[in-house]
């Protein structure tokens, strides 16, 4: 699989600050489909900067994988800020991770939960602190899908530097 420069640059910029602070990643994946695990494990040493990832695509998966409550889904729904940063949380604790970073969302073409096609929410966990960020992403399916794997290791950089 070739990947485009967005994709390359990104995760060299992530893999170098990992590196350099010593931080061990995790992920937890459902839109991205574990796209993000595999461009991390495309570079050289992955395995001295990233303990592992699930690809958690249904609710089911979420919940037995890694331990998202079903109240969570079920007020929120899987496509949300709560899910994004619990997915990240439990990310970095089943993995034994220093920071997690997680996506969910609706890459298209049907509308689930009700929300639109191309909402993302991308989960960050670093040092006892995690966020979200919520973005609309306008490409198809698979664009969507780069762009949310390139956006998640791009905000996870500067969510690190900024704790």
């Amino acid at each position: 699989m070739l990947h485009d420069d967005d994709e390359i640059k990104a995760v060299e910029k992530l893999h170098a600050l990992l590196k350099e602070r010593g931080i061990r990643l995790a992920a937890a994946e459902s839109c991205t489909g574990g796209l993000i695990g595999h461009l991390v494990t495309l570079m050289p040493g992955a395995s001295s900067v990233f303990n592992g990832s699930a690809v958690c695509y249904n609710n089911e998966a979420k919940m037995s994988v890694l331990g998202i409550q079903s109240t969570t889904l079920d007020q929120y729904g899987a496509i949300s800020s709560e899910t994004a940063i619990e997915m990240a949380e439990r990310a970095r604790f089943v993995f034994d991770a220093d920071c997690a970073v997680s996506t969910t969302g609706n890459l298209g073409p049907d509308v689930q939960e009700g929300k639109d096609r191309g909402l993302v929410y991308i989960g960050m966990s670093y040092k006892g602190r995690t966020d979200s960020v919520e973005m609309v992403l306008e490409g198809n399916r698979s664009e969507n899908r780069e762009q949310a794997a390139v956006e998640a290791m791009e905000l996870l950089c500067s969510f690190i530097k900024s704790n």
